[in-house]
């Protein structure tokens, strides 16, 4: 029986769950947990979504994403696929990792948002001795809600939640403190350190209009690397290797180009040589410091947003 197409916009925001296939632990140890959040961080780099709450579990894990104009489909199949080939590798296994298709959800107004976020929050709820403090549960996002602890990848958009409650994060923090019924909300008045904060909580949506033409990514990363364009589709070429991984990643995550266009418009090269270039540029945007400002400049000339 043929599967139901996957409802999507180009502009919606999505409550993502993924859960493992059989009785397999997702996540066996908290190494897992983190290689999968680290994961998620590597593909929001590329794609430029928004994480608005997440909560990974041993055997399954919810995350609300703002897709930000990318594909849903190709951001969550890029994220599983790579943590399952470490996962299988890691633990010298094979086959398929994750139940089917990972589940979305259309969240479709700011109070399903909200309602969304504080069942999240709530799930290590069954866990042993966090049903009074789910603040204390580290692989969920509450604690960056509520300023306890400190967002290291700077993952998490909190703020476009937290200013449904109040723009002052002091009281927005206060507000969403009683929103989470199951907790101790004794327990959390003392562990949370409410300062006289000046700031407010502003967080605004963003969508990349993603229709850029590729020739058009050519002349760009041709002239940021000084590098001839017309060497992108020539096969066995040398030291043309950043003008070609730029090329690709920029593609991919900015463009919403398919692995196989990506291919042609390179020379007809393999998918994996296609996805060994989109990681290798990636890892150029973050160790090189010549592009590490290649895709905000990129979105400045080119990507139009609304």
């Amino acid at each position: 029986m043929p599967r139901c197409a996957r409802i999507k916009s180009f502009d919606s925001i999505y409550h993502i769950m993924v859960k493992s296939v059989g009785g397999t632990l997702l996540f066996r140890c908290d190494d897992d947990k983190e290689r999968y959040l680290q994961t998620i961080k590597r593909y929001q780099e590329n794609f430029k979504f928004k994480v608005y709450a997440y909560c990974l579990m041993d055997n399954h894990g919810h995350i609300i994403i703002d897709a930000c104009g990318a594909d849903i489909s190709k951001i969550m199949h890029g994220i599983n696929q790579s943590y399952a080939q470490y996962y299988n590798r890691k633990y010298e296994r094979a086959g398929h990792l994750f139940a089917d298709r990972f589940k979305s959800k259309i969240v479709d107004s700011d109070r399903y948002l909200v309602t969304l976020s504080g069942y999240i929050h709530n799930n290590p709820s069954d866990i042993d001795g966090y049903k009074n403090n789910v603040h204390k549960y580290r692989y969920s996002s509450l604690g960056i809600y509520l300023g306890i602890r400190k967002d290291s990848l700077a993952l998490v958009d909190a703020a476009f939640v937290m200013q449904q409650f109040s723009r002052d994060v002091k009281n927005a923090r206060m507000d969403y403190l009683k929103f989470v019924q199951s907790c101790d909300k004794d327990e959390l008045k003392r562990v949370i350190a409410f300062k006289e904060e000046k700031a407010e909580y502003r967080s605004e949506r963003n969508i990349i209009v993603r229709n850029v033409e590729p020739e058009k990514v050519i002349d760009f990363v041709s002239k940021y690397t000084n590098e001839d364009g017309s060497s992108v589709k020539l096969k066995h070429v040398k030291n043309v290797k950043a003008l070609k991984s730029l090329c690709a990643f920029l593609m991919r995550g900015l463009c919403d180009m398919r692995q196989k266009d990506i291919c042609f418009v390179m020379g007809n090269i393999t998918q994996s040589y296609a996805s060994k270039l989109c990681f290798e540029g990636y890892m150029l945007t973050k160790q090189k410091d010549d592009y590490r400002n290649i895709i905000m400049d990129f979105l400045k000339e080119y990507a139009a947003s609304y």
